[in-house]
């Protein structure tokens, strides 16, 4: 994609559960997109909006989940995967010092609404995830995200008059080959093959293939997967991290317990889960 490529983000509040998505986004772009801009949308923003949620707090831990936390996370990530993905030292302490208790249960909600190779991954089991939300939360990933891309099209059609393309997208990443793209999350867009939970995850980082956030639905134009790709990396860039990458930055950042991160305390934060993407006109390039 040209470097030429405008980005404009948009900072909003939290969006809790309950959130008049589909008004918040229309009023956040009012006076600030065209015709043929790319709108972008974070999937979790959306996933929080929508109460797409699960409190882990209230979830038994299977003899399974809890295996996998204790020894498969420890002792497989902590000193054999970790050093195979190239993870940060950050990341490999935490798999070597991952919590029993609360890593047992979120293991527990990867293998029911993941499967047993996402339960496998080290984070972000299926694209469910913990961070930006409090306490027990976790975040799946939308099962209609093409109709929620389209409905968010119609939605700033009609009230503002513009054609806009939009992009909904996760952090979690695809890798390529080429023209050859895969990701470990389900459900990505067309032209996005998605397969073998962490057995991807491993391959792509084991051969540092080129890694971009992963559009997960798209409405209002046509576009090659690779453009895509391309608009989402921007996007995710541009987006930065909220209250952190993941749930021990958050704790962190808030001088907490991984599960003590409060809804005021996500308030207080800066969050950009819209990014705008225009490409320049010919007078400018």
């Amino acid at each position: 994609m040209p470097s030429k490529y405008k980005t404009s983000v948009i900072t909003t509040q939290y969006w809790r559960p309950g959130e008049n998505y589909l008004q918040r986004i229309t009023d956040s772009v009012r006076h600030k997109i065209e015709d043929g801009d790319i709108v972008t949308i974070s999937e979790k923003a959306i996933s929080t909006a929508l109460g797409n949620l699960i409190d882990e707090e209230h979830v038994k831990a299977s003899l399974l989940a809890r295996f996998l936390a204790r020894y498969w996370m420890r002792y497989v990530w902590g000193y054999v995967l970790g050093l195979l993905c190239h993870l940060r030292k950050r990341t490999i302490h935490r798999c070597r010092t991952y919590p029993l208790k609360e890593g047992s249960v979120h293991k527990q909600v990867a293998l029911q609404y993941a499967g047993f190779l996402q339960s496998l991954m080290h984070g972000s089991e299926g694209g469910i995830d913990g961070s930006n939300l409090p306490y027990s939360y976790v975040s799946l990933t939308l099962k209609n995200a093409d109709q929620i891309a389209q409905k968010i099209f119609d939605h700033i059609k009609s009230r503002l008059g513009k054609n806009v393309t939009i992009i909904i997208v996760d952090t979690d990443k695809t890798y390529s080959i080429g023209s050859f793209h895969f990701t470990p999350r389900p459900k990505p867009i067309s032209g996005i093959h998605s397969f073998g939970g962490f057995l991807a995850y491993v391959f792509g980082r084991f051969f540092m293939l080129t890694q971009r956030a992963t559009p997960v639905a798209i409405a209002g134009s046509e576009m090659e997967a690779e453009r895509v790709l391309e608009v989402a990396k921007i996007a995710n860039r541009s987006r930065g991290v909220g209250a952190g990458r993941t749930v021990w930055d958050m704790a962190e950042r808030f001088n907490v317990s991984l599960t003590a991160v409060s809804w005021d305390m996500l308030d207080k934060v800066e969050h950009k889960p819209i990014v705008i993407i225009r490409l320049p006109s010919s007078k400018e390039r």
